[in-house]
């Protein structure tokens, strides 16, 4: 979980984490919330990258994603562009993602 950036429509956050991909890797999901003071923070959507996405695309992805929803009685707008490869070998693998933007 990233920190919360307040009071500005344009966050930037800087922060990297590093995943090791596991050899039974199906996917790895990416939450879009808001963080709210007084209440329980919300989910607003989410985006899922799949083992069968990276294969379609050996040298990275980079474009945009719709958000999906998470509770399905929840309507969901939104896109995050994200830029996705895998780096290193069969034995070390590492997800390297990176968030440029969201809508």
């Amino acid at each position: 979980r990233t920190a919360t950036v307040w009071k500005t429509l344009s966050p930037f956050w800087g922060e990297e984490y590093e995943v090791q991909l596991q050899p039974s890797f199906h996917s790895i999901s990416i939450y879009v919330m808001d963080e709210d003071a007084l209440s329980r923070d919300d989910v607003i959507g989410k985006v899922c990258i799949t083992r069968d996405m990276l294969v379609e695309h050996p040298k990275g992805y980079s474009g945009w994603m719709s958000l999906s929803e998470v509770d399905p009685d929840e309507e969901v707008q939104g896109e995050i562009h994200l830029r996705v490869e895998v780096q290193g070998s069969q034995g070390r693998r590492r997800l390297h993602c990176s968030v440029l933007e969201a809508r």
